[in-house]
């Protein structure tokens, strides 16, 4: 049986998580769970799973978590704050740590599971892409596995599996397209939230869905792909699949090309990470490619996605950049879901800051070094923001 630490317990990826647990009780326990906000989900989680130990990272919330698990026996240790879920992380026997921390704030936490000797279940990009020059000699000092549980690395995971070393010649990244892929762009001008919000394939938090929205969750994960098999951005490509079926492909040096199939249901990639090397048998809904249908593609709109290109030149600076556009996104799309800036905004803002950043950024950063990045850009978002309000209003004076 293999213990299991679950960081984001109460969001999609730790309640999708949860449920394999659930329907492999002989094969997997929970040892730690950490969730954000949530007190009545962590509670219920916690009285089903019986986890050692649990955190909740707001620390105002720990008195009402005590409170609603107040008559368990045993208790389990309860921690609150960024602290609590880093001890969390590289606590006790768990063998396998599932990131599924939304953002940067799940950076501490799986360099603290490295650390420990965890095996990590990666379904928080943002670990790799902001802190890949980190991360990466970490897992190799620590001999620990990295495991992509999202869908589209775990696809190029599971398609390269048998290739010799050198036998891969490029990577191609599916896309749904989001919720604006049949919009004119001449339309994005009028978006909303609830537009925003609206995705056509996949059940997802609101942060990543908007982010699909912009095509920036798949520049974010050439960069990912980058660091998790080696390849330079020129063999790393992005095609739009709007049914959602193939979920990445590879193409091998003989022009052999590989993909990995199925619906579009989370559960796969994170029960491929949990159980690797072992396939262990399901009772899901099989494909039938007849009841899938057409299978169609087409090239991206970079003038209705111009976060994709910002992806490719931030993952090419290289350094710290990666963590400066990663913070300046989550920070634009913050600001969009509370209406605080348009649709439209988010590019332009992430364009502003990451040039803003150019000349200071530094080839090999240390940790400090990309935590000061990623907070410098949170800040400067709100610079930017503040330019465009000026700008829109000398437009509008005109």
């Amino acid at each position: 049986m293999k213990a299991i630490t679950l960081l984001g317990s109460t969001g999609s990826i730790g309640t999708q998580t949860l449920d394999i647990v659930s329907q492999y009780p002989e094969q997997f326990r929970i040892v730690g769970l950490a969730s954000g906000r949530n007190v009545e989900l962590l509670a219920a989680q916690i009285r089903q799973f019986r986890p050692t130990i649990a955190a909740i990272c707001e620390e105002d919330k720990l008195p009402a978590l005590k409170e609603a698990i107040a008559d368990l026996d045993p208790q389990p240790i309860l921690l609150a704050g960024e602290a609590g879920v880093i001890e969390v992380a590289r606590y006790g026997g768990a063998q396998t740590v599932v990131t599924g921390i939304v953002g940067c704030a799940g950076l501490l936490p799986t360099i603290a599971a490295i650390e420990a000797g965890k095996d990590i279940a990666l379904a928080n990009k943002e670990t790799l892409i902001a802190g890949a020059p980190v991360v990466l000699p970490l897992i190799e000092k620590h001999n620990v596995k990295l495991l992509p549980a999202d869908s589209e690395h775990s696809a190029i995971f599971q398609c390269l599996q048998g290739v010799p070393k050198g036998g891969l010649r490029r990577i191609l990244l599916t896309a749904s397209g989001g919720a604006f892929r049949d919009w004119d762009v001449a339309k994005l001008a009028d978006v909303t939230v609830a537009d925003a919000l609206k995705h056509p394939n996949w059940s997802m938090g609101r942060k990543i869905t908007v982010d699909s929205a912009t095509l920036m969750n798949k520049g974010l994960e050439v960069i990912e792909a980058h660091f998790l098999f080696g390849m330079d951005y020129e063999h790393i490509d992005i095609v739009i699949h709007p049914q959602s079926i193939i979920h990445s492909l590879i193409e091998l040096q003989d022009t052999s090309v590989l993909a990995q199939l199925g619906w579009a249901d989370m559960r796969l990639p994170l029960l491929y990470a949990l159980s690797f090397p072992d396939r262990l048998p399901t009772d899901w809904q099989q494909l039938d490619l007849v009841k899938a249908g057409n299978l169609t593609f087409r090239e991206p709109d970079h003038q209705k996605y111009p976060c994709m290109k910002l992806a490719y030149a931030a993952g090419k600076a290289g350094g710290s950049m990666p963590a400066v556009l990663n913070a300046a996104n989550e920070q634009a799309v913050a600001l969009f879901l509370d209406e605080k800036i348009h649709f439209l905004d988010i590019p332009r803002c992430i364009e502003s800051v990451c040039d803003r950043f150019s000349s200071d950024n530094s080839a090999n950063p240390s940790l400090d070094d990309i935590l000061a990045a990623d907070k410098w850009a949170r800040q400067e978002i709100l610079t930017a923001t503040e330019n465009l309000e000026k700008r829109s209003r000398v437009i509008s004076l005109r």
